[in-house]
């Protein structure tokens, strides 16, 4: 029983253990006001890692990298368009989580307009072909209407004849 009573101890102080190391977060910045600048700044810059997430919302390391610098940039007094324009310098219009309009980004503007547009008339190409061989379609000729009929009327009978034995089979065995 002493052994029990020594493990529910020994868990108790390894559970406050790791309460007494943790601490509470800082800021990073002591001016919220800053903080919020450098937030907005790295909510308009992409994470080149990730690709699909601003460096605000990015845990990868160069993200946090290129956060500091966005704040070291903001403590220096450099305004938040001096800012972007110094990491499009440096990685390019990619960098920007909305890339601006103009001739080197314009297929990422107009591309999903464009592939909207080929499948509209995609869509109306296929549509009026396959009203126009509806229309081409001839009816059938007598012969083709009287034999499509025979054939409809063998299987019917076919059809009823099978119905017809398995109800006699179902009959028999249950007379059994």
């Amino acid at each position: 029983m002493s052994s029990m009573k020594m493990l529910v101890i020994l868990l108790c102080l390894l559970a406050f253990t790791s309460l007494a190391a943790a601490k509470e977060a800082t800021p990073m910045a002591t001016d919220p006001e800053m903080e919020k600048t450098v937030n907005a700044i790295a909510a308009e810059l992409r994470c080149l890692v990730c690709q699909n997430q601003t460096i605000a919302d990015s845990h990868a390391p160069l993200a946090v990298d290129l956060k500091n610098q966005v704040r070291n940039m903001v403590e220096s007094g450099q305004s938040q368009d001096e800012i972007v324009d110094y990491m499009v310098q440096r990685y390019g219009d990619f960098v920007r989580y909305r890339p601006p309009m103009k001739a080197s980004t314009m297929l990422l503007w107009a591309g999903p307009f464009l592939l909207l547009l080929i499948g509209v008339v995609v869509l109306v190409v296929n549509l009026r072909k396959r009203a126009a061989m509806m229309k081409n379609d001839e009816d059938l000729s007598l012969e083709e209407n009287e034999r499509l009929q025979n054939l409809l009327a063998a299987e019917f009978s076919q059809q009823n004849a099978a119905q017809r034995d398995s109800s006699q089979q179902k009959a028999g065995v249950e007379k059994s």
